[in-house]
């Protein structure tokens, strides 16, 4: 019995699969955040809020958005991408978005990395949870924009390696039998 796909089909679904599903989560993320955000509309915000919320939202997309997406994340998730396209492994293409973060099929210190931040992420959303107007939604200000720069960071790095054959120059930190 011939397969419904092709090969060459399972691994472009894969590809696709891994990069459009990491932007679909931090999207998820970045539309239940703005709903938090939009609510500092309904607050008198002084001086004090408005110094923090500029300086926060900066701090954030230069952080969260350069350093941690621009920098790893994203160019990490499109090499890891770009192996799913170029290998016949459909078990990783089932779980691609996972496997492009980096949660299995990966070097230990890659998964102790993923691992950790979705842990530290955890728990920073649990404080911020617990903080008062406006500051809360002063806190989500910055982190939607540190996620916007990120899904952008994602978008770049994909369209330079999809469209001007330039992959990020990264270890896509695979486990040695891969390597």
């Amino acid at each position: 019995m011939r397969p419904l796909l092709g090969d060459a089909t399972l691994r472009l679904l894969g590809y696709y699969w891994g990069i459009f599903g990491v932007i679909a989560l931090i999207s998820s993320a970045i539309y239940r955040l703005s709903f938090r955000v939009l609510e500092l509309q309904d607050v008198q915000l002084g001086a004090l809020h408005w110094i923090v919320l500029v300086v926060f939202t900066l701090l954030m997309i230069h952080s969260e958005g350069y350093r941690g997406f621009h920098l790893n994340f994203s160019p990490r998730v499109v090499v890891r991408a770009l192996y799913l396209r170029d290998n016949n492994r459909p078990w990783l293409s089932l779980l691609g978005p996972v496997f492009c973060m980096g949660y299995f099929h990966a070097t230990r210190r890659r998964m102790l990395t993923s691992f950790g931040v979705t842990a530290a992420i955890v728990i920073a959303v649990l404080l911020v949870s617990r903080a008062p107007s406006p500051w809360r939604g002063i806190i989500d200000a910055g982190v939607v924009a540190g996620l916007v720069a990120g899904v952008l960071s994602l978008l770049w790095h994909w369209v330079q390696a999809e469209f001007f054959n330039r992959p990020p120059q990264i270890p896509p930190d695979l486990p040695r039998v891969d390597v």
